[in-house]
């Protein structure tokens, strides 16, 4: 089988060899111990260079996939693997849970169709000031490169972080902020600090499904509260509180994922009070907050750090690949989560940490987001417009945010779409893989950042039919 170029440039023809190498073990047209075509060979085979070929055998050998014998040629060393259907086209056959809307968007090409997934696009991410900030950290003082950060991480980023805490009317001195590698670590944190196995915790219906899947990694009871547009429903919320004793209760305030909704004042002040009267202890997870226009109420700032524990990232909006966030919690806690912190982590995230600061001081940030804000707002209404046309209708129309949750027409299941839609190279976001009750079963959560291409709405309409 010849190797169609379909791009110019030698790296591009390294990695198609070597991509034609790995298809045919994990297709065992190649078993461990075959021989590997002969170099000279297999150029011909694939109608490139014989260096091109010897450049992929070399890294594919440095892999462990292949193994080398002097005078004998390249044998394949990678042991049998289990077939995947992810080699020869999407999961069709995964049920729908919290970590399906993850594992497909995480694990597909880049040419898939991501309305579903829950990050910007990269042409959206500030990459020029990303390129620069790294430069300027490059000449910095090596330890920025090498060592381990510190137990509560970068103190210069911390003291930003508070004024930054401070302009939401969250006050927080910076020993009370610990940084992680993002907002997903600061909750596993928490959760290793306040919970053990068997105790219960409660979420929103619908709320973030890694949420769930985390809460479930610890081996924990998960009770849901029907979230409203303008925060938890509180008479249930009491019931629950009753009914089931949480001791933990982990939610979105200012731009609530899926729904997009804000928490108003009045269920904020009301929601403390049952806290308090429970004995509850509240994970407000504001890794949103940079997208509002206005902020929204925050039941840190209401409470004072006293039950609440609030926590933050850049993922979402700098770049999910230089991971950095924070944990903003009482004093007492502070001792106890550096040791789990430098068990289960050791160091902090320094050089991520040196970059988000770098952004912040340069006012590189405050632009991209200014910028960005702005972009998100027309495409939320232009997403809006086209998504009304196949009959898929908002919830809500959020007030910031990239998220749109949306109701389908009457009788169609989101789940049965997400699986038709897959075919198509395209990852939807089922409403059941956020609702702990599977009551969302006629919803879809759009990011609108990811929902530009004809494609999608030419598919949707497709198959709502």
């Amino acid at each position: 089988m010849a190797f169609q170029q379909t791009e110019t440039g030698s790296e591009t023809l390294i990695e198609g060899v070597m991509g034609t190498i790995r298809q045919r073990i994990a297709g065992r047209l190649l078993t461990p111990g075959a021989k590997l075509p002969s170099i000279r060979a297999f150029a011909t085979t694939m109608r490139v260079s014989k260096s091109t070929v010897v450049e992929a055998y070399e890294r594919l050998a440095a892999e462990g996939a292949i193994r080398s014998r002097p005078g004998s040629g390249f044998f394949v060393s990678a042991p049998l693997a289990p077939l995947s259907l992810t080699e020869v086209g999407p999961r069709l056959d995964r049920a729908v849970d919290p970590l399906w809307v993850s594992r497909q968007a995480l694990e597909t090409d880049a040419e898939v169709l991501k309305p579903g997934c829950g990050w910007l696009p990269a042409s959206w991410m500030p990459e020029a000031a990303l390129r620069r900030a790294l430069r300027s950290i490059a000449r910095a003082e090596t330890a920025s490169l090498t060592e381990y950060g510190t137990p509560l991480g970068l103190r210069p980023l911390r003291q930003l972080l508070a004024r930054r805490l401070g302009e939401h009317g969250v006050e927080a001195s910076p020993d009370q902020i610990i940084l992680t590698e993002s907002g997903t670590q600061a909750i596993d944190l928490l959760c290793r600090f306040l919970l053990e196995p068997g105790d219960t915790v409660m979420v929103d219906d619908p709320c973030y499904f890694n949420f769930q899947a985390l809460l479930r990694a610890h081996r924990v009871n998960v009770v849901s509260v029907p979230y409203t547009p303008v925060g938890p429903d509180l008479d249930r919320f009491s019931e629950v509180l009753e009914a089931h004793r949480p001791r933990l209760y982990i939610t979105n305030s200012a731009v609530h994922n899926p729904t997009g909704a804000t928490l108003s004042p009045v269920v904020a002040h009301r929601l403390l009070r049952l806290a308090e009267q429970a004995g509850l202890t509240i994970v407000e997870d504001d890794i949103f907050a940079d997208f509002e226009h206005e902020p929204a109420p925050r039941l840190a700032a209401f409470d004072g750090l006293d039950r609440v524990v609030q926590i933050g990232s850049f993922s979402k909006t700098l770049s999910a690949s230089m991971r950095c966030g924070y944990i903003a919690a009482p004093r007492s806690w502070i001792e106890g989560l550096i040791d789990l912190k430098i068990a289960t982590t050791f160091g902090g995230p320094n050089l991520a940490a040196e970059l988000v600061l770098t952004l912040l001081r340069d006012g590189s940030y405050r632009k991209h987001m200014e910028a960005l804000r702005l972009r998100l707002t027309r495409t939320m209404t232009e997403t809006t417009a086209r998504l009304a046309a196949v009959g898929i209708t908002p919830w809500i129309e959020p007030r910031a945010g990239m998220f749109l949750w949306c109701r389908l027409p009457e009788g169609l299941d989101a789940s049965e779409l997400a699986q038709k839609a897959l075919a198509h190279d395209i990852v939807l976001a089922p409403g059941n893989a956020f609702s702990h009750s599977g009551a969302a079963s006629g919803f879809l959560r759009f990011n609108v950042a990811q929902s530009t291409d004809e494609r999608l709405y030419r598919v949707l309409a497709m198959i709502t039919r």
